[in-house]
């Protein structure tokens, strides 16, 4: 089990420094309360409330106020689980649409502090409405623009976190943090406890990173810089240098030899070479990862740009749905993209078709498609297919020497023209499928050399 901070502590651990909100105007009692006890009448439910506020110093189960973190402003909600077990009752609603608002009217993205048991039983319904009210207020700021940013604490279940932590565009975890829809009493007694940890969550896709305690103000700070929307319209990302100096190949089938050659140079070597630092988003938030795909952010000479790097295995649907999503959230925060090219193709085993391989391969085509920020494509191995060009930019797409595209493998062109084995090399010319011959065709813009400095940058 993770340990358990009062939200003060867990304010104090995170920031440089906190100014607090005053408390939303609110009536004396929540709605159809007329004798202290709630809008259900609940017997007790007062003096539950004055225990609790004893107890933590606390008046509802969030403090919210501005904050800087990592020398970056935000906005920051913080739960106090000591208080009825950080539940979400009226006067938690109002207090967080507060905070929404507040991020909204400064233009500062909003981060997070979650620890909940779900919404608060005395106030029944009244309380589960408070949901919609969150929903409804996170909606407004993302179209507003700033980002979402949620530290899933222990425990995060119930509706905080299928509003604030699961809607927010970054999700962190704690190591060991309970995380569920279900709390630990209502779930069934044959469940799987690991699916409701953090970790659990990671490996499903629907958290972007565990992160240890000590390592959050640094994390936290990290993302709060590259979310920032930028002051000017975005210009695309520099296409990276060509991280194999070669000549471009002779022939089609040299070029297909040269992508898969296995000691050349793969997409985690690129993204180090190009960003000063990075910060990985992972999962496709439907119970995916694709472990072939790397997206994040990264700083490049002191400039967010946003990536999504093929690692030359058959992209899977939640490698697609990834991509989409990460496009998505730049184009919203005005960051522009870099999409590195390198797959056999699309996944195309039973799994892949029963986890929506056609539906998530146009998902991707539509961020692009749909995207107002640059995208700028480079392909440095494979790229297969329409599998490939779902990522591709259609304007702005580079070609290292040591890559190709084409409409299909050649063997599966010489298959399906029932051309025998020693006909496969011919095949490969026919499609046209060398980096020269790409920008000839006019579907690359170049071909990507090395920096003129013999750097690979």
């Amino acid at each position: 089990m993770a340990e358990r901070l009062t939200a003060r502590e867990a304010i104090a651990a995170l920031t440089d420094r906190f100014t607090e909100s005053a408390a939303p105007a609110e009536s004396a009692a929540p709605a159809g309360d007329t004798g202290g006890d709630g809008p259900l009448g609940w017997t007790g439910y007062a003096a539950s409330r004055a225990r609790a506020a004893a107890r933590t110093g606390e008046q509802e189960s969030v403090v919210h106020g501005t904050a800087v973190v990592g020398g970056h402003p935000c906005v920051l909600i913080s739960f106090e689980f000591g208080f009825l077990g950080g539940s979400l009752g009226q006067r938690t609603g109002d207090r967080l649409e507060a905070a929404y608002e507040e991020a909204v009217t400064r233009r500062l993205p909003l981060v997070s502090l979650i620890a909940t048991g779900g919404s608060r039983m005395q106030e029944g319904m009244i309380a589960l409405t408070q949901l919609q009210r969150v929903a409804r207020a996170s909606a407004r700021l993302r179209e507003a623009g700033p980002a979402q940013l949620a530290v899933l604490r222990d425990p995060t279940t119930g509706g905080g976190w299928a509003t604030l932590g699961a809607g927010a565009d970054v999700i962190l975890a704690v190591p060991g943090a309970q995380i569920g829809f279900a709390g630990s009493r209502v779930r069934p007694a044959d469940a799987d406890p690991a699916a409701y940890t953090a970790e659990g969550q990671f490996a499903a896709g629907s958290v972007d990173a565990v992160v240890a305690p000590g390592e959050l103000p640094a994390v936290v700070g990290s993302w709060l810089g590259l979310l920032a929307r930028p002051d000017a319209p975005p210009s695309p990302a520099p296409v990276p240098a060509a991280l194999a100096a070669a000549e471009p190949p002779k022939t089609g089938w040299d070029a297909v030899l040269r992508a898969r050659a296995a000691d050349r140079p793969r997409a985690g070597a690129y993204l180090d070479a190009y960003f000063d630092a990075r910060l990985p988003l992972s999962g496709d938030r439907c119970g995916g990862t694709d472990p072939g795909l790397l997206c994040g952010f990264g700083l490049r000479e002191g400039r967010a740009v946003a990536y999504v790097a093929q690692c030359g295995t058959a992209t899977r649907p939640a490698g697609y749905r990834t991509a989409a999503r990460v496009i998505r959230l730049a184009d919203r925060l005005g960051v522009p993209v870099l999409t590195l090219i390198d797959t056999p193709g699309a996944a195309n085993d039973a799994e892949a078709e029963r986890a929506g391989a056609g539906a998530a391969i146009a998902d991707a085509f539509a961020a692009v498609a749909a995207a107002r920020v640059p995208v700028t494509t480079l392909v440095i191995g494979e790229g297969g297919s329409g599998g490939a060009l779902a990522l591709a930019a259609p304007d702005n797409t580079h070609v290292t020497p040591d890559s190709y595209f084409s409409v299909i493998a050649p063997e599966l062109a010489a298959a399906i023209l029932k051309r025998p084995p020693d006909r496969v090399r011919a095949t490969a010319g026919q499609l046209r499928l060398r980096p020269q011959d790409l920008v000839e065709l006019g579907v690359a813009r170049s071909v990507a050399g090395p920096r003129a400095d013999g750097q690979a940058r």
